[in-house]
């Protein structure tokens, strides 16, 4: 395993903890940082891991981009810094496996990015959400592409626009997280999630991930075209041939993957 100074990687069974652990720094996101919250995601890909929970360390769960570093960069270097913050965002949308968000604490700008950016999130009761470059010098531009996706234009907008942050229980009700729990009963809430969300057949999931992010947010006719043809094929893999006999046959499903 990689060796990191910004985060915590482990490995519990199935599932793998990725931790930010820059505390001191309220989980900003450098440039190095991203590279390695970026690595990590690539080898749990690369793994037979089927789930992924992503977490910080700390009061707060992730302050956005590290100004610091941001601040320091001409025009190039901000563009490849926000290239990077992307291609995470991205990696963890591809990646195979279900990636849950445990959200403890505050999530702004580029942390809520992230959230947002995660198949599902669950949040104590005492996080909270924001996009907060709308009351300050630097828009919170690329924050608020996957943010948009999950809370809708008018939602968005009052994020975008005013800065403030909501609280969990709004954002739960707006479609940014799942679930909200209290403190003590977060890590049991995030397991018993991405327990239900990773069962059944591996490679069936992955690819069913892999389809709804390709479908999402295209004109219906579309997203039904791609939906279509994937789910055509996916009729002839052994995951699907096994579900559907164990069905028939009344009896638990043997998955080979």
């Amino acid at each position: 395993m990689a060796e990191y100074q910004h985060i915590r990687v482990e490995r519990t069974d199935d599932v793998v903890r990725i931790t930010m652990d820059r505390a001191a720094r309220r989980n900003s996101l450098s440039g190095e940082h991203l590279v390695e919250l970026l690595t990590a995601f690539q080898d749990v890909a690369a793994s037979d891991a089927v789930g992924v929970v992503l977490a910080g360390e700390g009061p707060v769960f992730c302050a956005g981009h590290d100004f610091a570093d941001v601040a320091a960069r001409d025009l190039e270097g901000v563009r490849e810094l926000l290239t990077l913050c992307t291609d995470l965002m991205r990696a963890i949308e591809s990646v195979p496996q279900v990636v849950i968000a445990r959200v403890h604490g505050l999530a702004t700008a580029a942390g809520c990015q992230l959230v947002a950016s995660c198949d599902l999130a669950v949040a104590a009761e005492e996080a909270a959400f924001a996009l907060p470059g709308g009351k300050g010098g630097w828009f919170c531009h690329t924050p608020a592409v996957p943010v948009a996706r999950a809370v809708g234009r008018k939602r968005l907008m009052e994020l975008a626009l005013t800065g403030d942050p909501v609280d969990a229980r709004t954002a739960e009700r707006w479609g940014l997280v799942n679930r909200v729990v209290p403190a003590a009963e977060l890590d049991d809430a995030v397991a018993d999630l991405l327990h239900r969300a990773t069962r059944g057949s591996r490679a069936s999931k992955a690819l069913g991930k892999q389809t709804i992010y390709a479908q999402l947010d295209r004109p219906e006719a579309d997203a039904y075209a791609i939906a279509l043809e994937v789910m055509a094929a996916a009729s002839q893999t052994d995951a699907a041939k096994e579900g559907m006999a164990a069905f028939l046959e009344k009896r638990p499903a043997v998955w080979s993957d």
